[in-house]
């Protein structure tokens, strides 16, 4: 009897000793996939993508993006399509053509081809294509355009002819045709229509329904994502997983925008006025702005959404915290480095960054990156680029 005892208790002992066993191990294996769990995933999902082509609309957030690209394409060492000579756009508001692109041979030979395109241009898919490889990645971003349409009154008041002999923005929308004619050329764009315009559409056409969905089918075919900028985080939470970028590649600081004094506070029928004025930008817009939730539901669901939304910004605060003086934008004259000192156009106060002081090398080359404005970005990448022609001259840093 006691044999028996005791060959049941030897018999439960080894079991348990092989469940502790088999306990361990899972317990192991758990910790050992879940460290290879994201090199598995970036396995699975391929490399990051190195052509992309942004379209980059006017006052719709799209300098922060532009930022972004520049950055990526700094990094990691990539070919940016840069405007020719001393010019800073991509023939903007005329269509693009390639030869605006430095760099483009002329001689008959087969065009160089570009990993990053992101100036101002307006959209001319034929030429662009003559500039950017078959597998480019192709993304834009849209603005409501009801604040578009207020953003482009402050910094083109006095370039647009449309704005240029009228007081407000209240004032043009009570009676728009007293200002804006048709016939006074791409200029006018920015005051009705101009991000379709941008796109490559008549900014002036009839808000026919079929020419809307026609030209709404033409981007979806083209592009392969629409941002929102009223949904910026979001909008990024989902480029970078379309692109399989890092977080530190898509995380910004919010560039060339302007201070509350200078934003004018619509009243609602002016409201009204400029969503019927810019009733093509409204259709864009609106088809956009669903498609996006779509996508990032489909993508992503709502609940890594909120979680991804939650780490960009977490980094974001970080960054403030290492790199900006006081953590808030400036105004110009409170940002000593002209190299950071943001371009002012019309009646807009563009505000800036002013770093920390004693920063380390590669802390302060990388903040300087995150914060550096447009102009003296792309200058920096021209002279890179292009060390042996001259550098591009920015008049507004000549003292």
């Amino acid at each position: 009897m006691s044999s028996v005892l005791g060959s049941i208790q030897r018999t439960f002992w080894v079991v348990l000793l092989l469940v502790l066993v088999v306990f361990l191990l899972l317990g192991f294996l758990h910790v050992d996939i879940g460290l290879l769990t994201p090199l598995l995933r970036d396995e699975a999902e391929g490399l990051p993508v190195t052509n992309v082509m942004f379209l980059k609309t006017h006052k719709t957030a799209s300098s922060t993006v532009l930022n972004i690209l520049y950055r990526f394409a700094e990094t990691h060492n990539l070919s940016t399509a840069l405007p020719v000579g001393s010019h800073f756009h991509l023939g903007y508001p005329w269509l693009f053509l390639a030869r605006y692109v430095e760099g483009i041979t002329q001689d008959g030979h087969p065009p160089r081809r570009f990993n990053i395109m992101c100036n101002h241009l307006r959209f001319n898919l034929p030429e662009v294509q003559k500039v950017m490889p078959e597998d480019t990645f192709y993304f834009s971003i849209l603005r409501n355009p009801i604040f578009q349409l207020e953003s482009s009154f402050s910094y083109y008041k006095g370039s647009a002819p449309a704005f240029q002999k009228v007081s407000s923005l209240d004032a043009f929308l009570a009676a728009p045709r007293r200002f804006y004619d048709d016939s006074a050329g791409p200029q006018n764009a920015y005051a009705r229509n101009c991000m379709w315009f941008d796109f490559g559409f008549d900014n002036n056409a009839r808000d026919d329904a079929a020419y809307v969905r026609a030209r709404i089918a033409d981007v979806e075919r083209r592009f392969h994502v629409v941002l929102i900028a009223e949904y910026f985080d979001e909008s990024v939470v989902l480029l970078r997983h379309l692109l399989r970028w890092q977080l530190d590649d898509v995380v910004y600081f919010k560039l060339n925008a302007r201070s509350e004094r200078s934003v004018t506070s619509l009243a609602p029928e002016s409201q009204e006025r400029a969503r019927r004025w810019c009733a093509l930008d409204w259709s864009l817009y609106e088809h956009f702005n669903r498609t996006l939730w779509a996508r990032l539901h489909a993508e992503l669901g709502p609940r890594r959404l909120r979680a991804e939304v939650a780490q960009l910004r977490a980094r974001q605060r970080q960054l403030t915290a290492r790199c900006l003086q006081d953590g808030e934008p400036k105004r110009k004259k409170e940002i000593a480095d002209p190299q950071l000192q943001p371009f002012q156009s019309g009646k807009a106060d563009i505000l800036g960054y002013t770093l920390r002081q004693g920063l380390e090398n590669a802390t302060l080359r990388s903040c300087q990156r995150m914060v550096m404005p447009e102009l003296q970005y792309m200058a920096r990448l021209y002279s890179l680029q292009f060390p042996e022609k001259p550098p591009k001259n920015i008049p507004f840093l000549k003292p």
